[in-house]
């Protein structure tokens, strides 16, 4: 029988605190000229809190070099956070370039192209 969490959605609780505190830690403690202004889109964390995958977008820079250097950073991070977050295991952290923002932007270049051809159509 799997074992009860004692307390519900703290592996959502821990994803959430270490998406605030990277967020805040990145601008400030990461020097890397490689990392470009990131943003960090969401944390998933496993179960046994080994690994958490960070995922970040881009605005300014480029996105691989970002990656690149996120990754190189990623043990200092973690340090970082063991001296923040007050749990036994902080997770190793893995960033992952995220492009949800890149994919919504050309959905709605899509949409829009669309409805204007729909509207010249029926116009």
């Amino acid at each position: 029988m799997k074992k009860k969490s004692t307390t519900p959605n703290r592996g959502y609780r821990v994803a959430d605190q270490i998406q605030r505190d990277l967020a805040e830690l990145i601008p400030r403690e990461v020097k890397d000229p490689r990392v470009g202004f990131v943003t960090i889109q969401s944390v998933e964390v496993t179960p046994d809190y080994a690994h958490a995958k960070v995922y970040f977008s881009v605005l300014t820079g480029d996105a691989e070099a970002s990656a690149e250097g996120l990754n190189a950073a990623a043990g200092y991070l973690r340090s970082l956070l063991f001296k923040r977050l007050h749990i036994h295991t902080v997770p190793t952290l893995h960033f992952v370039y995220d492009r949800t923002p890149e994919r919504a932007a050309d959905m709605n270049a899509l949409i829009s192209k669309a409805v204007a051809s729909r509207a010249k159509d029926e116009g």
